[in-house]
């Protein structure tokens, strides 16, 4: 218990030692409350006592930060003064010296009026402005003169050498001629082995293309947008259309194409087809290209002033072919039609893209309006052809039975027409379902049953039925071996060419029939008389009973004579296919000579033993032999 009594006094006196503590503490914040809140009351005075101070103070520094911009905003309108009085003296002494220079003080006095424009509280702002106005005004009128001026200098005619030389290397004419130099029948091969590239020519040098620009923008800036128009057209314009007259083109009418000989108009066609892909692939091409960079950033102007610029050079080039399409049509026209379609469909897409702008429409509607009237001629004159040859009624004599000229022409015709397959699908509908092949194989089959109609027609000019037979064989062979050797095999087909090889043998069988079968019949011992049913195989009776020798020296002498008309008549025909001429040689021979041969051996003693034996057996079967090699080759006969 005493320890416990212990303890607690301990306790008692630590609990009495925090409460006397606790109360120290409590007085001690008392007092720095008290102090804390003298503190503020004194710092709430000082600071009424210092406010009219930091009130002026601020003032002061409001006014210095008011002198420092009022300063700098003088120092800027000096400057602007100073600018002016330079950029005067710039715009005084003119663009001729230094154009950039000038462009730039234009540049700066249009900044110096905007300036000025932006401050008119100053009484000097106005004056500044209608001065430096007027000033500009003068600066524009000197940069519509340099415009035209540079302009002027830099726009010179291209000369047609330069041209030819931005043309493919296939392209490029031939000395003396505009005309390129390959022949019709390989343009399409050429043209697949070459890449065909064409670089337009720079008309204006590429370092006076920006000033050009620059001087435009400047005009159009100052409203002067119709005077810049107006000397861009005329200028530009005059160049497009010397450039042209340099190269060839020139205007022609329907009145001028009738009055030409053929040839004549040959060349001027040629030559326009020429013209129109240097033109449009070339000068037209680099003549956009020019109004591209001058007018950048204009659209409207810019496509105005080049469709004026090409207007009336497209319509001079259009004119002829429009006068060549609307002239008198005939057979020698269609290939230069075609290749006057060909050279529009090919420029069709350049011509939609360099012509493109809604200004340019006329010139794009007249393009295709002449490669519609174009095609449409070319069709009608196919039709023109077929009747021509059907109906040709001229008088040239084929006396030895050969290829008619007729024929050679139609075939060289048809030939040509398939250098030009590509452009007849075009031409026939531009499509690849076989309707355009379908279509050439109708016009081929329709010109070839014109020839034929029109050769049995000449074949009755003959007296000579034989003849009439072997002028057929010749010009019908020709047709058929044309066809074969040519790509017309293809669209007419294997069919054709069988059938009208038949009919060349058919009409070589009935040469054959009519010249020989009177021969043979002397040489037939069927009957007893010459006159009796010989065969054209020439078959003999191995009996000779009831033929007496006098009938035996008839027959030989019948023979001889007939043989002999044959042979001067004949050779002075000519079969020009050597093949074909020796088959028939050959077809002859192994009926004529066998006949003979059999006939000379089992009466020949009846006359050899008699008087004058040479009389009747006047040729041994290798004379007749040899005779016979004589025969088409159209020579004169000069006997035995």
């Amino acid at each position: 218990m005493a320890a416990y009594a212990v303890v607690m006094d301990n306790l008692k006196e630590r609990a009495e030692f925090m409460n006397e503590s606790m109360q120290k503490s409590q007085t001690i914040t008392d007092n720095m409350i008290s102090i804390l809140g003298s503190f503020d009351h004194r710092l709430s005075a000082l600071e009424t006592a210092m406010r009219p101070t930091q009130i002026r103070t601020h003032s002061i520094r409001k006014a210095h930060e008011n002198i420092d911009k009022t300063l700098k905003v003088a120092e800027s309108i000096l400057d602007q003064f100073d600018l002016a009085r330079q950029t005067e003296a710039k715009i005084l002494r003119g663009p001729h010296e230094d154009l950039e220079s000038y462009l730039a003080a234009v540049n700066q006095l249009r900044s110096i009026v905007k300036f000025f424009s932006s401050t008119k509280g100053l009484k000097s702002s106005i004056g500044m402005i209608n001065h430096a106005s007027n000033l500009l005004a003068k600066s524009v009128l000197k940069l519509e003169e340099e415009f035209r001026q540079l302009l002027t200098l830099y726009s010179k005619p291209v000369e047609p050498d330069r041209l030819f030389d931005c043309l493919p290397q296939s392209l490029r004419p031939s000395t003396g001629s505009p005309n390129k130099g390959d022949g019709t029948g390989t343009k399409e091969h050429q043209r697949s082995l070459e890449t065909v590239v064409y670089r337009p020519p720079a008309l204006i040098p590429p370092r006076i293309l920006p000033l050009l620009h620059e001087l435009a923008q400047q005009m159009i800036q100052a409203g002067h947008q119709q005077q810049l128009y107006t000397i861009y057209k005329e200028t530009r314009s005059i160049v497009v259309e010397q450039s042209l007259r340099k190269l060839g083109v020139e205007r022609l009418g329907k009145e001028d194409v009738q009055k030409m000989q053929w040839e004549v108009l040959e060349a001027k066609i040629g030559n326009w087809i020429h013209f129109m892909r240097i033109s449009v692939k070339l000068l037209f091409a680099a003549e956009k290209k020019v109004s591209d960079q001058v007018f950048e950033g204009q659209d409207s102007l810019r496509d105005q002033c080049f469709a004026e610029v090409t207007g009336n050079s497209v319509a001079v080039l259009l004119s002829f072919g429009e006068a060549i399409a609307k002239s008198k049509r005939s057979p020698e026209k269609l290939f230069v039609l075609l290749d006057m379609y060909e050279i529009m469909r090919e420029l069709q897409s350049e011509m939609d893209t360099i012509f493109g702008s809604q200004y340019c429409s006329e010139m794009r509607e007249a393009a295709k309006l002449l490669t519609d009237r174009l095609a449409e001629t070319a069709q009608e004159t196919f039709v023109d052809f077929e009747e021509a040859v059907e109906k040709d009624a001229t008088k040239t004599a084929v006396l030895d039975g050969t290829v008619h000229p007729l024929t050679s022409y139609v075939i060289n015709y048809v030939k040509f027409l398939f250098d030009y397959q590509s452009t007849l699908k075009q031409l026939f509908g531009d499509n690849d379902d076989g309707h355009s092949k379908d279509q050439l194989g109708v016009i081929t089959t329709r010109i070839l049953q014109a020839l034929q109609s029109n050769l049995d027609g000449k074949s009755k000019q003959y007296k000579d039925p034989a003849l009439t037979q072997l002028f057929l064989m010749n010009n019908i062979h020709y047709i058929v071996r044309s066809v074969r050797r040519s790509e017309a095999k293809d669209v007419l087909g294997d069919d054709w060419v069988q059938i009208h090889r038949r009919i060349v043998q058919q009409h070589a069988n009935q040469y054959k029939r009519i010249s020989w079968s009177k021969i043979l019949q002397t040489l037939s011992v069927q009957g007893a008389s010459p006159a009796g049913n010989a065969s054209f195989t020439g078959e003999i009776v191995s009996s000779n009973t009831g033929i007496s020798r006098s009938t035996v020296k008839d027959r030989f002498k019948t023979f001889n004579m007939l043989f002999e008309e044959i042979h001067q008549r004949q050779s002075q025909w000519t079969v020009p296919d050597s093949e074909l001429r020796e088959s028939l040689r050959l077809a002859v021979a192994e009926v004529l000579l066998p006949a003979y041969r059999s006939f000379a051996k089992r009466f020949g003693s009846m006359i050899e033993g008699g008087k004058n034996p040479q009389k009747y057996i006047r040729y041994t079967p290798e004379d007749l032999e040899r005779m016979l090699a004589e025969f088409f080759e159209g020579k004169t006969w000069k006997g035995p």
